[in-house]
């Protein structure tokens, strides 16, 4: 099938806002599996009934998971220009884009960690307890093992949501594929590369739904 005129004027502009995409996204996910992963441990460590059940810290952490995900996004990117200015040390492009993103995502999969360690069967818990596990053995050789299924599933969830929340990084030139159709398909009203690009981000989605559930059921198989 020949892709239509605009479509091909553009390609060069549309391959570099796919790869900015997967830039931010792809930052946003080591962020999210390097620090959203422990925060997750932490906040099922800390809770009523676990090894480590600390009400203050409990309350602490979840009180600043909870505030980072009630912001609107969009506001989060705009309250965090000053941070990300002096993380990266500019406000604007692909790459100060991945802060706010990256912030995100850590808050959004430390809650899906916690519910799929939560999930594990408490028996689990206990026999490790038994054995006389250390914290390290309980998380890594037996929390993680029981529920590597639902992490995995949890971070297709949140790798699918950042995606979305990548479509709006156009406010600090962080560009993407969302802010290219924004820019060349709705201002410039070129309905045909609004559309060639909604169907890139549906094939996307689709592409990572499908992996992560496979890999997912195949985790699950295993145990």
């Amino acid at each position: 099938m020949r892709l239509p005129e605009s479509v091909l004027k553009y390609q060069h502009e549309i391959w570099q806002a796919i790869g900015e995409t997967f830039v931010m996204v792809g930052i946003s996910i080591v962020a999210a599996v390097l620090i959203g992963l422990p925060l997750g441990t932490l906040l099922y460590l800390f809770r009523r009934g676990q090894r480590y059940q600390n009400q203050t810290l409990s309350f602490v952490l979840g009180s600043v998971v909870n505030i980072i995900r009630s912001f609107p996004f969009l506001l989060l990117v705009v309250f965090m220009i000053p941070f990300t200015r002096i993380i990266v040390g500019t406000s604007i492009g692909t790459l100060a884009a991945t802060v706010p993103l990256s912030i995100i995502a850590i808050a959004y999969y430390a809650r899906l960690v916690e519910q799929a360690l939560l999930d594990v069967p408490k028996g689990v818990v206990e026999a490790a307890a038994s054995m006389g596990a250390s914290t390290m053995q309980l998380v890594v050789k037996f929390l993680y093992v029981e529920a590597r299924s639902g992490l995995v599933l949890g971070l297709t969830t949140a790798t699918i949501s950042f995606i979305s929340y990548s479509t709006v990084m156009g406010i600090v030139g962080g560009g993407g594929v969302g802010d290219f159709a924004i820019r060349y398909g709705y201002q410039r009203f070129e309905t045909e590369i609004m559309v060639f690009t909604i169907i890139i981000m549906i094939i996307l989605v689709q592409m990572i739904q499908f992996t992560g559930s496979r890999l997912s059921h195949w985790l699950d198989r295993r145990s």
